[in-house]
């Protein structure tokens, strides 16, 4: 038997990015930051690729902001392809997610739209 099972809780690295295909299905990319501590007792960031398609790719593409703090369900998958300039064979892991959770508080989903760089006064 085998399991292939990851679930992630970190913050977003950067906006999400979206893709739409002509057959109406799309995906998102973005990357997330999950704390590991170690035992020295500092912190530590471990960085993840996320890939979410369909319904959860919408919802990334209209929440998934950097920063925003998120849980992702999914399987880890080796991408593999062939660099253009280089020839070399090339590979990196990447969490294709089936469950995307949004975790930050309202005061989080209501911060500035991209690119309004508005102060916010604290």
């Amino acid at each position: 038997m085998s399991i292939n099972s990851v679930t992630l809780t970190g913050r977003a690295g950067r906006d999400a990015e979206v893709k739409y295909f002509e057959s109406g299905s799309c995906v998102a990319q973005f990357s997330i930051a999950v704390d590991r501590y170690s035992k020295e007792g500092g912190k530590e960031a471990d960085w993840f690729n996320i890939k979410l398609w369909g319904k959860q790719a919408q919802v990334a593409a209209d929440y998934v902001r950097k920063g925003s703090l998120v849980g992702v369900t999914g399987r880890l998958e080796i991408e593999k392809w062939t660099d253009r300039a280089s020839g070399e064979e090339r590979s990196k892991p990447v969490v294709v997610g089936d469950r995307l959770e949004l975790l930050g508080g309202r005061r989080e989903a209501e911060s500035p739209a991209p690119g309004n760089d508005e102060e916010v006064p604290f």
